[in-house]
C-alpha cells in the first residue's frame, strides 16, 4: 500500500500461501512484505509468483487492505473484483468511480453476519491504540505536569458512541491503554479514570452536551453517524472544553467539501491523521491545511488516524488474515464472485451484503 511511509501492513504468508495451495494463481508485487522484514522466500508456494505493479493489478481479484489510489484502480480491468476497505456509506465518489471503471467490489468493512456484526474488524486495536495516543497527548497537556500526581482528580473521559468500538474504549480508558502504567499509578494511589458514555442521540441536545464538555479531559468520538454532514460536536462547542483537553477521533470519517452540505468529521475541525502522524498539538500546521469549508477555530490537542490498527502492523494483519480466510475460501469454492449465492451459505450471504453491485445506486 502506498499511502504513507508508516503504512506497513501486508497480508502475511500464512494467508497468501494458503490461497496458492488451494489452487489460486497468486501474484505479489515485487518487494511485497519487505516493509516488515519479510522476503520472497517467506511467501514461497506453488502457484505463487512475484510481478510488477501493473501485473498485480491485472488479476481477476485484487486484495489490498486500504483502497488504492485512482491511478492504481485504473490498472484493473473491467469485470475484475477489488477486495478492500471501501467504506461505501462515507465514500460516494469512490463508489461512483469504481462503477465507472466497471469493477465489482467486496468491501471488507461491509462483510457482516446475519445480525450485522462485522466479520473483518480489529475494533479492539482501534480503541486501545487510539486511547494510547490520546493519553500520551494528555500527559503533555495536563496542567502542572500533574498526570501522575496522587493529588490530581480522576481523569474525565467523555465517550460518544456506545457500540462495539465504544465497549473497547471503556476497557482501554479505565486501564490507561497500558496495564503497566495502570499498575504503577494504582500503586502510587493516583485516582483512576471516570468514563461518561453518551449515545449519538444525546449529542443533539446542546443544553446537556455542552455542560458535559466543560467537565471533560478527553473527548472520544466512536459514533457511526447516519448523516456524515452533521458533526457530532460542532467546532464552536469545543470552546467549552478545558484548555488542556484532548480530542480523540476513532470514527475517522473524511472531510469532503465537494458536496453540499460538506462531509465532516464527528469532532469538527480535527485534522485527518495517518500512520506517519496521528497526534496534533493545537498549533500544528495540519489544522490550517484542512479544507476551507471546515471550521477549525477551536483547537485542542487531538489524536486521529485513518487506520488505528496499523500502529502495530503484524498483530493487525495476523488477525485480518484469520478473519479473511473463510471468506476467500468461499470465493474459491464457489468458482468466483459471480457464482456466489447471496442467499446461500453463511459466508456467501456475507459476501452478498458486501458486493458493490448490490449497493443502492
Amino acid at each position: 500500500m502506498r499511502h504513507e511511509a508508516g503504512e506497513r501492513r501486508v497480508f502475511l504468508p500464512a494467508l497468501v500461501t494458503r490461497l496458492a495451495r488451494r489452487g489460486a494463481q497468486v501474484v505479489l508485487e515485487h518487494g511485497y512484505g519487505s516493509e516488515i522484514g519479510l522476503t520472497p522466500a517467506d511467501y514461497a508456494a506453488p502457484g505463487l509468483r512475484f510481478g510488477d505493479r501493473a501485473e498485480a493489478y491485472a488479476q481477476d481479484y485484487v486484495i489490498i487492505l486500504r483502497c488504492p489510489a485512482d491511478d492504481a484502480l485504473r490498472l484493473m480491468r473491467p469485470g475484475a473484483c477489488l477486495l478492500s476497505m471501501l467504506h461505501y456509506p462515507t465514500r460516494p465518489q469512490r463508489v461512483a468511480f469504481l462503477r465507472a471503471l466497471g469493477l465489482e467490489g467486496i468491501s471488507l468493512d461491509s462483510l457482516k453476519d446475519d445480525s450485522g456484526r462485522r466479520l473483518v474488524e480489529n475494533l479492539r486495536a482501534v480503541a486501545w491504540n487510539g486511547l494510547a495516543a490520546a493519553l500520551s497527548a494528555l500527559r503533555q497537556s495536563y496542567p502542572g505536569q500533574a498526570f501522575e500526581d496522587p493529588a490530581r482528580p480522576p481523569l474525565r473521559v467523555t465517550l460518544i458512541g456506545a457500540g462495539a468500538v465504544g465497549a473497547h474504549v471503556v476497557q482501554a480508558a479505565t486501564r490507561y491503554s497500558d496495564e503497566t502504567l495502570r499498575g504503577r499509578l494504582a500503586a502510587a494511589d493516583v485516582p483512576g479514570i471516570r468514563v461518561n458514555v453518551v449515545d449519538y442521540d444525546f449529542t443533539r441536545h446542546e443544553r446537556y452536551l455542552r455542560p458535559l464538555l466543560a467537565e471533560t479531559d478527553l473527548l472520544v468520538d466512536a459514533t457511526q453517524r447516519p448523516d456524515p454532514t452533521r458533526p457530532v460536536v460542532p467546532n464552536a462547542w469545543l470552546a467549552d472544553l478545558p484548555p488542556h483537553a484532548v480530542l480523540l477521533d476513532l470514527s475517522v470519517d473524511p472531510y469532503d467539501c465537494t458536496v453540499d452540505p460538506p462531509v465532516t468529521k464527528g469532532l469538527e475541525g480535527v485534522p485527518q491523521g495517518n500512520l506517519d502522524q496521528y497526534v496534533f498539538a493545537p498549533d500544528d500546521p495540519a489544522w490550517d491545511r484542512l479544507p476551507a469549508c471546515i471550521d477549525t477555530r477551536q483547537r485542542r490537542w487531538a489524536a486521529s488516524c485513518y487506520s488505528w490498527p496499523g500502529v502495530h502492523p503484524r498483530q493487525c494483519m495476523q488477525l485480518y488474515g484469520q478473519q479473511l480466510q473463510p471468506v476467500l475460501r468461499t470465493l474459491l469454492e464457489a468458482g468466483g464472485v459471480a457464482q456466489v449465492n447471496p442467499d446461500g451459505r453463511f459466508f456467501e450471504r456475507a459476501i452478498g451484503r458486501a458486493l458493490l453491485s448490490r449497493q443502492p445506486a
